[in-house]
């Protein structure tokens, strides 16, 4: 298992790219995992289980966010113990990661399965998407343990340089869902639960992936038990709470959406919205997730020279990383304007959700180009250890989504929720651009200051 990665010496343009790209990848794979299940879903059970479906999507992504909190907490701070030649207190971060992740687990397991039924009809189930949605979560949450460890563990692989390790452990984990799938919904005729009990066993596989990985004494710092210290759990979540925030929020956004079009669309019509939405918020999850991808997976790069103390290799890197994000998101526009009517027929054959689903892909999507923008200078303000700023550019940024969620619908028709996005992406990424170049001089003369 060799480090093919020299975070402080490698030529930053080409680093960037062999650090971003498998990440990317993998988290384009790793979409798989909910596109997949909703695919089958749709075309396999009905509409309506896929908007059951659908409803789940919040809990999911919450607690996915715990994950992202502690692996994109931990491991930007991690990398700059490395930057600075600190590996004892490198390995120290690496195991209170790992103890958190198993603390959250537990935790988050027992309350949703207690609470569950409320929170779904808080998140916007009807009678006729209940059922499906009772029985998806359920054997969703009960593997809550695979989940947060596959996920919140293998970022401490990717910034060590492993981001090919990064993108095993993910595709593995998604392709497996892939052929698990259709076997568990069509042979074995088992519907929602059959698509869940896939996902439960895929992030399985991937958990042990990644656990054996880190365990691996050829890695530069490997997974232990022990050292374990309050203080430096406290760092993980202050480091990791902008990217929880990120996720966490989309979780409450997602629900606000989908009340949003329950109660403005009404009987009948809300449940439509609802499939719609999840239509939606899948093929978004196109674009976010490898751009998150392309942010996260490079972000070692900024936080290593940080620690270092090379300014002019965390210009290139952050130069780098917004230009690759841009590139990704005109061609997804591109994709989007030209293929989405073929990705929507993958979830359904109603003439009129499939019509209307493509009118509000594009809708959702049409500033995604300015979100390129937001996303890298946020997610690198962060690995420069700068989480208050980019903690406001956050939660500016879901503010203003929320605020149009709110007002649209209630001022227009149910469907102007869709346009909450776009406004939002374009708004915040003014606000961060404006931030960034503001702070960002200040933040290197900073660090000339700092001990690591």
């Amino acid at each position: 298992m060799s480090r093919t990665n020299d975070l402080g010496r490698d030529e930053i343009p080409r680093l960037v790219v062999k650090l971003a790209i498998p990440t990317m990848l993998a988290q384009l794979v790793n979409v798989l995992y909910s596109i997949v299940d909703r695919m089958y879903i749709g075309t396999g059970v009905g509409d309506l289980a896929l908007a059951g479906v659908g409803i789940c999507a919040p809990i999911v992504t919450l607690l996915a966010s715990f994950g992202s909190m502690v692996g994109q907490g931990g491991a930007p701070i991690m990398a700059m113990k490395m930057g600075s030649g600190n590996e004892k207190e490198a390995r120290q971060v690496l195991n209170n990661g790992f103890l958190m992740l198993l603390i959250l687990s537990a935790v988050l397991t027992s309350g949703f399965l207690l609470s569950k039924n409320t929170l779904l009809m808080w998140f916007g189930a009807s009678d006729a998407t209940f059922s499906y949605a009772n029985t998806y979560v359920t054997i969703y949450t009960a593997g809550t343990f695979f989940a947060l460890i596959s996920g919140g563990m293998n970022s401490f692989l990717i910034a060590q340089g492993f981001s090919g390790l990064g993108m095993a452990t993910v595709v593995i984990g998604a392709i497996l869902n892939i052929l698990l799938d259709p076997l568990f919904i069509f042979v074995f005729h088992m519907g929602v639960a059959g698509a869940a009990i896939a996902t439960v066993i895929s992030q399985i596989v991937s958990c042990l992936f990644v656990l054996d990985c880190l365990f691996s004494k050829r890695m530069p710092v490997r997974l232990g038990w022990g050292d374990f210290h309050v203080s430096v759990m406290k760092r993980i979540v202050t480091f990791g709470f902008s990217p929880f925030l990120i996720l966490a929020s989309d979780s409450i956004l997602l629900i606000v959406l989908n009340t949003v079009l329950q109660r403005y669309g009404g009987p009948g019509e809300g449940d439509t919205l609802v499939t719609c939405a999840t239509i939606v918020q899948s093929y978004l999850l196109l674009i976010t997730m490898p751009m998150g991808g392309i942010t996260l997976g490079s972000q070692p790069v900024v936080s290593f020279n940080y620690g270092k103390g090379d300014a002019e290799r965390i210009k290139k890197a952050i130069l780098c990383i917004t230009g690759l994000c841009v590139t990704f998101c005109i061609l997804m526009t591109i994709v989007t304007w030209t293929v989405s009517p073929v990705y929507v027929q993958l979830f359904t054959e109603d003439p009129v959700i499939l019509s209307r689903s493509v009118i509000y892909i594009k809708r959702f999507t049409f500033m995604i180009i300015p979100l390129a923008v937001q996303y890298p200078l946020v997610d690198e303000t962060t690995a420069l250890g700068k989480v208050k700023l980019a903690l406001f550019c956050s939660a500016f940024r879901k503010f203003v989504f929320l605020t149009g969620l709110i007002l649209l619908p209630a001022l227009l028709t149910a469907d102007a929720a869709f346009f909450s996005e776009p406004v939002a992406d374009v708004v915040s990424a003014t606000m961060t651009s404006c931030l960034f170049f503001h702070f960002f001089p200040k933040i290197l003369k900073e660090r000339e200051k700092i001990t690591i």
